[in-house]
C-alpha cells in the first residue's frame, strides 16, 4: 500500500470517528492546563519541537504541561489562563475538541463562551483548597448551559498523599451542592494531572478508587446527537445572483430539510415548499445540523434576514416579551436605561431590560433581590425587544435559546442570556405598585365578575361578511345588556399604529398593539370585538399569548385551513363563512360574558 493510500485511509478513518467537545473549569491555579498537557502527552497528540519548547529539566518527564496550553505570554508569565485555548487530540474511538477556560473570576466571561458549545464539561478542584466559590460559580453555569454529562476530577492528589478521606468528603460537598442544580451525569475521578495518575492509565497509587481513568470515561461517556426532531433553519441572507435565482442561506440549527418538505416561514405564518437545496459542492437531497446550505422554495414569498424556517406542526414561539438567566460579562453595571441590543440566531433588534427579578447568590444558590448585576454575575430578566423574535427555551434548543446583550453605544458583548419559560404573573417580584394597585379597574366599574373575553374576526377589511357579523355580535350583546367595546384594524392604522407599513412585522407589531389593547379593556370586564385583517396562524401566535387561550375566541374567513388551537374557533365553513352568527354561537358568547353567580 502507497503512502498516499495510507493517508487516505487515515483520513477517512478520522472523519469516521465521533467528535466530542470538551471545556475544562474551576478555580484559577488547579490545575486546568496542566492537566490538558497531560493528556496531550500521553495521547501521543504532540509534536517533538513543541515538547522541547516547555521542556524545564534533563529527565524524561520534566515538562511544563501547562506551557502546552498557554499560548499568551502574559499567561505564561502570571502562570494563569487568561483567553479560551483550544486543543485537538483523538483516540482510537474519538476524536476532542478540547477548550481550556480560565479559572480566574474576572475572566468567568471567557469561560461562559468556553463551555458554550460542550458536550461535555471537566471541572477541576485542587484537593488541597477543596471546593471554592468559583468551582461552584463554574458547576452552576455548566448547569444553566445544559452541559449533560459533569466530571469532576479532584486534581493534586499527590498532595495529600493520594487521601481516601480527603476525596470522599469533597465527593460529598460537592454532591450536595450540585443536587440543587440541572446536572444529568456526574462523576468523580481522583487525579495527579502533574504525575499522570488516573489520567490516562489506572493508577496503582489509588487502589481504592475502583473507577477507571480520566481518557476511558471521555472515550466511552455517550454523548447524545444533534437534534433531528425540531426544524429551526434562521435565514442569514437572501441570494440573488441573478434575475433568476433567489435563495435563502443559513446554518441549520437542528431538525432536518428535506428536498420536497413543507415548511413554514415565521413571522408570516407561509407555508411552502422546498424547491432544492443548494451547497458549494452540488444539490443536496436533505440537509442535517450544523449544515450550511442555501434552499430555494416553490413559492415566492416576503423573507428576510431573521425569519425562521420551521415545520408547520412545530414552531417556535414568537414573542416581544422574553425571560432569560444572564450571566453579565460587561465591566460597567447593568443599566435599565441604557440601550442595548439582542443579537438571537440571525436577528438583532433593541431591547428593553424591563425588570430583574433576582440574581443568584452563587455559594448557597439563594435568589436575591437587587436592582442591577455587575461583571459576572448571574440573574433572571425579562426583556422586551422592540420586534418579536422567534425562540425556544435554552432547555428544547442550545441555539433558538440563547442570545448575547450587546452595548449599543460601544459594540462589547456586556451579557449572555438562555431563554427559559416564564413565570406566572404573581410569582413575579414586582418593584413598583401601580396608583390604586388594591382596586382594580374592573373593581372600580363594579364589573369584577365578569369573565374578561374578547371575540376576534380574522377578515379582510371592508368584508362585508365582517360587518354583518359585527352588526349581529353588537346587537346581541346590546339586547343582554354586555358591556362592548369594538376594535376595529382601521382605527388601529390611524391613530395607534398610524406609524407602521406593511409586511410581516409590521402586522406581529399592530396585532402585538391590539392584544394589549383588548387587555386593558378585558381587565375592566368589558367585552371586546376585534376586526383585524391577518390569517388566524398570526392571531395565534401574537394575540393568544398576551390574552390568555381561556379568554378569547375567534374566526376566520379567510380561505385557509384552520390550525387547531386552544381556544374554541369556529372554522370557516359553517354559516358563520357568510356573514351569519347562529345562535348557538351567540348563546356562547353569552355564557363567556355572563356575570358569575354568587356561591
Amino acid at each position: 500500500m502507497s503512502i498516499s493510500e495510507k493517508l487516505a485511509g487515515f483520513l477517512a478513518g478520522e472523519e469516521k470517528k465521533e467528535l466530542v467537545r470538551i471545556s475544562t473549569a474551576g478555580s484559577v491555579d488547579d490545575g486546568k492546563s496542566t492537566l490538558i498537557g497531560r493528556l496531550l502527552h500521553d495521547s501521543k497528540s504532540l509534536y517533538e519541537d513543541h515538547l522541547q519548547a516547555v521542556r524545564t529539566g534533563t529527565g524524561s518527564d520534566d515538562f511544563d504541561w501547562a506551557g502546552l496550553v498557554d499560548g499568551l505570554k502574559a499567561e505564561r508569565e502570571q502562570g494563569i489562563t487568561i483567553d479560551v485555548a483550544y486543543r485537538y487530540f483523538s483516540t482510537p474511538k474519538r476524536k476532542f475538541i478540547l477548550a481550556d477556560t480560565p479559572g480566574h473570576e474576572q475572566y468567568t466571561r471567557n469561560m461562559v463562551t468556553g463551555a458554550s458549545t460542550a458536550d461535555l464539561a471537566v471541572i477541576l478542584i485542587d484537593a488541597r483548597l477543596g471546593i471554592r466559590p468559583q468551582s461552584k460559580r463554574h458547576a452552576f453555569i455548566t448547569s444553566l448551559l445544559r452541559i449533560p454529562h459533569v466530571l469532576v476530577a479532584v486534581n493534586k492528589m499527590d498532595l495529600v498523599d493520594y487521601s481516601e478521606t480527603v476525596f470522599d468528603d469533597i465527593v460529598a460537598t460537592f454532591s450536595a451542592f450540585c443536587n440543587k442544580l440541572d446536572i444529568g451525569d456526574l462523576r468523580f475521578i481522583p487525579i495527579s494531572a502533574l504525575k499522570g495518575d488516573n489520567v490516562v492509565t489506572k493508577s496503582d497509587k489509588m487502589p481504592w478508587f475502583t473507577g477507571r481513568a480520566l481518557l476511558d470515561d471521555l472515550d466511552s461517556i455517550y454523548i447524545g446527537g444533534d437534534n433531528y426532531v425540531d426544524l429551526r433553519f434562521p435565514v442569514q441572507y437572501v441570494s440573488r445572483p441573478n434575475a433568476t435565482f433567489r435563495g435563502y442561506a443559513g446554518n441549520l440549527s437542528s431538525g432536518i430539510l428535506r428536498k420536497g418538505g413543507e415548511v413554514m416561514v415565521l413571522p408570516s405564518g407561509k407555508s411552502t415548499r422546498i424547491k432544492s437545496i443548494e451547497t458549494y459542492d452540488g444539490a443536496l437531497e436533505q440537509a442535517t445540523p450544523n449544515m450550511a446550505v442555501t434552499i430555494t422554495l416553490h413559492d415566492e414569498l416576503d423573507i428576510s434576514r431573521g425569519d425562521m424556517i420551521v415545520a408547520p406542526h412545530n414552531r417556535t414561539k414568537i414573542s416581544r416579551d422574553i425571560e432569560a438567566m444572564m450571566v453579565w460579562m460587561g465591566e460597567s453595571a447593568l443599566d435599565p436605561q441604557r440601550r442595548y441590543l439582542l443579537k438571537h440566531t440571525a436577528q438583532t433588534t433593541n431591547v428593553q431590560v424591563s425588570d430583574l427579578l433576582y440574581k443568584v447568590n452563587i455559594n448557597n444558590l439563594r435568589r436575591m433581590s437587587a436592582d442591577t448585576l455587575q461583571l459576572n454575575e448571574i440573574g433572571r430578566v425579562a426583556l422586551t425587544c422592540y420586534q418579536p423574535i422567534k425562540f425556544d427555551t435554552y432547555r428544547k434548543n442550545r441555539t433558538t435559546g440563547s442570545f448575547i446583550l450587546i452595548d449599543a453605544e460601544s459594540n462589547h458583548t456586556v451579557a449572555a442570556g438562555m431563554i427559559i419559560d416564564r413565570e406566572p404573573a404573581a410569582s413575579r417580584s414586582t418593584k413598583t405598585t401601580a396608583l390604586g394597585a388594591s382596586a382594580s379597574p374592573a373593581a372600580w366599574l363594579g364589573l369584577t365578575d365578569r369573565e374578561p373575553f374578547s371575540f376576534w374576526i380574522c377578515a379582510p377589511r371592508l368584508a362585508p361578511e365582517a360587518e354583518q357579523m359585527v352588526v349581529r355580535l353588537r346587537e346581541a350583546l346590546a339586547a343582554a345588556d354586555r358591556p362592548l367595546f369594538l376594535l376595529d384594524e382601521t382605527a388601529l392604522r390611524t391613530g395607534l399604529c398610524a406609524e407602521l407599513g406593511t409586511g410581516a412585522l409590521a402586522q406581529a407589531e399592530l396585532l402585538r398593539r391590539a392584544a394589549e389593547t383588548v387587555k386593558l379593556f378585558q381587565n375592566t370586564g368589558v367585552t371586546v370585538l376585534c376586526h383585524v385583517d391577518c390569517p388566524l396562524p398570526a392571531l395565534i401566535d401574537f394575540v393568544v399569548p398576551v390574552l390568555g387561550a381561556d379568554h378569547i375566541a375567534a374566526v376566520s374567513l379567510h380561505e385557509e385551513p384552520q390550525p387547531a388551537g386552544d381556544f374554541f374557533i369556529w372554522p370557516q365553513g359553517d354559516d358563520t363563512a357568510q356573514g351569519v352568527v347562529s345562535a348557538a354561537i351567540i348563546d356562547r358568547i353569552l355564557q363567556r360574558t355572563q356575570p358569575a353567580k354568587n356561591p
